[in-house]
């Protein structure tokens, strides 16, 4: 091997510890989620890689710059480019509070510009078909139709409701207790219809997937595990198809038609704001605007002078 190969192995090395580091810190005083340190991770791993041979404790704002160029080179969109520059504004305020660098690069280098974009949601109807598309005959099936619901019914993330076990439901009282991003503790009432979905899972659909194998998760697989959130959307993908609904969808669909709806339908904000454990008001306004075009559609429709 090279020596110059073998130098730059080491730098990357070197630089992926350092990445660990900071993970592991951010964790440890914030507590962030998986998919957000996830995220953080794969942002500076590839500035990493772009460095090569370079030191990242040695960076200059015209390398993050050349980056930048570099990302859109590969087609990365605005919003891709803007996280991982907000991931690379935290590392580096990281390693200034650490003393490991004496001057933040990033300081000078200026976020791409990004529309707010309105959340992709579904109409009731379009809900209504995709909650009705799992076969509720089958055990698989029972199990999707009770996620379904629950998702609709709660606002729930994706990660949220995999996560779910026992302890984190009350039954009797319809009611959730959910630990979202940076550990924030919310308390979340579940309809009745749901609830229903979900007693029929617990006791005619759960217990045949596991057998007599233990699973700390609420929703399991055949294989007596928890399900990722990639299965689960790949399942909600599978779903819209059979129900025809020709839509994007995110997995965060659900949880806009869930916001959506209740302003439909006269919720206060910051109910909704509460029931999806939004930290700030401006997060959960948003749905405002998707509301408001409803209501102006169904003005133009059914007003006499519309």
């Amino acid at each position: 091997m090279a020596a110059s190969t073998l130098y730059s192995i080491v730098i990357v090395m070197t630089q992926q510890a350092l990445i660990e580091q900071f993970i592991d810190t951010i964790w440890l005083e914030q507590g962030l989620a998986k998919n957000t340190l996830m995220a953080y991770r794969s942002d500076l791993t590839q500035f990493s890689q772009w460095l090569a041979e370079a030191n990242m404790l040695a960076v200059d704002s015209g390398q993050l710059s050349q980056f930048m160029a570099y990302l859109y080179k590969q087609g990365a969109s605005n919003r891709t480019a803007a996280r991982a520059l907000s991931s690379l504004r935290r590392f580096y305020g990281y390693l200034l509070r650490e003393n490991l660098v004496a001057v933040d690069p990033t300081a000078c280098i200026d976020a791409p510009f990004i529309g707010r974009s309105l959340p992709s949601t579904l109409s009731e109807q379009d809900v209504e078909s995709l909650l009705n598309a799992p076969d509720e005959a089958t055990v698989l099936g029972l199990r999707d139709k009770a996620m379904l619901e629950m998702l609709y019914a709660t606002g729930l993330r994706v990660s949220e409701l995999i996560e779910l076990k026992f302890e984190n439901i009350n039954l009797r009282q319809g009611l959730l207790s959910i630990t979202g991003k940076g550990n924030k503790d919310r308390i979340v009432p579940v309809g009745e219809e749901a609830i229903a979905w979900l007693e029929k899972y617990l006791t005619q659909g759960r217990h045949q997937l596991l057998g007599a194998r233990p699973c700390k998760h609420l929703f399991v697989t055949n294989r007596a595990s928890g399900m990722s959130r990639q299965s689960f959307w790949y399942l909600i993908k599978r779903y819209a198809k059979k129900a025809h609904i020709d839509k994007e969808l995110s997995p965060h669909t659900l949880r806009h038609a869930f916001a959506t709806h209740l302003l439909n339908h006269g919720a206060d904000l910051r109910v909704v704001q509460l029931l999806l454990g939004h930290s700030d008001l401006s997060s959960t306004q948003i749905y405002t605007h998707v509301a408001s075009a409803r209501l102006a559609e169904l003005h133009a429709k059914y007003h006499p002078r519309g």
